[in-house]
């Protein structure tokens, strides 16, 4: 019984602290969370240039 409740609030609490992030993230404006781009990536959701910002590299060229 105490090992079901011990692993119910270990899952709630891993949970609740990813949440908090993604909504932390999103609030700072980040369109891909996670992204080492989402600071600088428009996101744009068009379906023909769906995040092309991740498909450059650093020089500005397509990969």
């Amino acid at each position: 019984m105490l090992a079901t409740v011990i692993a119910t609030l270990a899952i709630i609490t891993a949970v609740y602290l990813a949440v908090r992030y993604i909504y932390k993230e999103k609030k700072k404006g980040k369109a891909c969370i996670g992204c080492p781009y989402s600071g600088s990536c428009s996101g744009t959701k068009d379906l023909e240039n769906f995040h092309l910002c991740h498909s450059t590299d650093q020089s500005g060229e397509q990969q």
